[in-house]
């Protein structure tokens, strides 16, 4: 009886592991529903928003000012003139790979700038075009065990996706175009010029002028021909750069500056020459008496006197042409 004994209590063990085997796998199958949901990561900040999170913890915080546009705040960086009678303010607009502190044009500029007399407000602009905020999308399909809150509607009323923003509805699965995602793009780095110029007029700028560097000179130039705002009359642009993917190219704008402009570039490049033959052809046309265009020689074994020769120039730009507010 001992030897079958064993067997049978043996027997019951092997039954019982197997049954607790099936209970664990039972157990876990509902979770596996929401494994996906585990699995979906927070979307990555604008690389401007992580830039602007380093030059908070690097640079003073008296420079620092968080200036509203629309829905979104974003940093601007601040320095006023050392002189007790400024001349008024210039408002540097980075371009699409820089920050409000790029070391190639915009941090050294504004900078030097308060020692000419002005003050100097530098800009963070939203990501371009290429790199674009997440689009609010679709409602994501449910995991497979789950049941989509939609389901349960009667077929003759067919899911309609929420208007984001109180906007029209979309359809479910539509997308948002290239042309649709540049005019975005273009809109808030309008409402961030807007707000920059709304900030130096508060602090009682006796001129306001736009500086663009690169693809900045686009927007500023751009910003100047659609806005028009009454309190601005001078534009500088330095090696300006038409954005990957937008329009009208900046030889059509510069025919059309309601202002004072000056027109930085660096001779090196054909590309560059050709495009600032362009621009300047396009000033004789339109018989813009207040265009002034000035090349340069890059020096990129010496940034240091690259930057010093810029800021040279630009500041007799500021004492010989600029443009006075009227009264």
């Amino acid at each position: 009886m001992r030897p079958y004994s064993f067997a049978l209590l043996g027997f019951c063990l092997f039954c019982a592991a197997a049954s607790w085997a099936t209970e664990d796998v039972q157990s876990a199958e509902p979770g596996e529903a929401e494994a996906p949901a585990a699995d979906e990561r927070p979307a990555l900040p604008e690389r401007s928003v992580s830039d602007a999170q380093t030059l908070e913890q690097r640079l003073d915080k008296r420079e620092q000012q968080m200036l509203q546009a629309g829905a979104e705040s974003f940093l601007a960086l601040w320095l006023p003139a050392n002189v007790g009678d400024p001349s008024g303010a210039v408002i540097l607009v980075p371009g699409d790979v820089e920050n409000a502190d790029g070391a190639a044009a915009v941090g050294p500029l504004r900078r030097k700038l308060p020692d000419a007399g002005w003050h100097s407000l530098s800009l963070t602009l939203p990501d371009p075009d290429g790199d674009p905020l997440p689009l609010r999308s679709a409602a994501v399909a449910p995991a497979e065990g789950e049941t989509s809150t939609t389901e349960s509607a009667p077929a003759s009323e067919p899911a309609v996706a929420a208007p984001a923003d109180g906007g029209t509805p979309q359809p479910e699965g539509s997308t948002v175009s290239p042309e649709q995602r540049r005019q975005a793009h273009a809109e808030r780095v309008m409402a961030r010029i807007d707000a920059a110029i709304a900030f130096a007029a508060q602090q009682q700028a006796k001129e306001i002028v736009l500086l663009g560097h690169g693809s900045g000179a686009y927007w500023a130039a751009r910003y100047l021909n659609e806005r028009k705002p009454a309190n601005v009359h001078n534009l500088l642009m330095v090696a300006a750069e038409l954005p990957t993917g937008f329009a009208p190219p900046l030889d059509e704008l510069v025919a059309e500056l309601p202002v004072a402009a000056g027109d930085f570039y660096y001779k090196d490049q054909a590309t560059d020459r050709t495009a600032a033959l362009k621009r300047l052809q396009a000033s004789k046309r339109a018989k813009l008496p207040t265009y002034i265009q000035v090349s340069m020689k890059a020096l990129p074994g010496n940034l240091d006197v690259q930057q010093e020769q810029l800021y040279r120039r630009l500041r007799g730009w500021l004492k010989l042409h600029i443009r006075a507010s009227s009264g």
